[in-house]
């Protein structure tokens, strides 16, 4: 048995979710928060059978997608001018995919 941890963007989670479930897979969904923007992730939790997981991997390559998107950055001026923003392009979406043995494996 393994476990897939998939830590992917707020915008692609529903899609991805809606896809597996349709599948038959699984899915516990929980709210994260982290990388540079700081901004929502979701982190979700997939326990499968070793010859499952490469069918889980092409569901979350199909549903989270890498886009570009601006965003306001801070730039530090003189002490009297205080902060000024500027737009700067960021990377965001895709998905961080963990795939975990699981040693036991217990229903109650």
């Amino acid at each position: 048995m393994k476990l897939v941890v998939a830590i992917v963007h707020d915008e692609d989670a529903h899609d991805l979710v809606l896809a597996l479930s349709e599948s038959k897979f699984g899915v516990t969904k929980l709210a994260s928060t982290g990388g540079f923007l700081r901004s929502g992730n979701t982190t979700l939790l997939i326990g499968v059978e070793a010859g499952l997981v490469e069918q889980v991997l092409e569901k979350i390559k199909e549903n989270c997608k890498v886009r570009k998107e601006i965003t306001a950055s801070s730039a530090m001026m003189s002490e009297a001018s205080g902060f000024m923003t500027m737009p700067m392009e960021v990377t965001v979406g895709g998905a961080t995919v963990f795939v975990l043995d699981v040693a036991s494996h217990f229903k109650f």
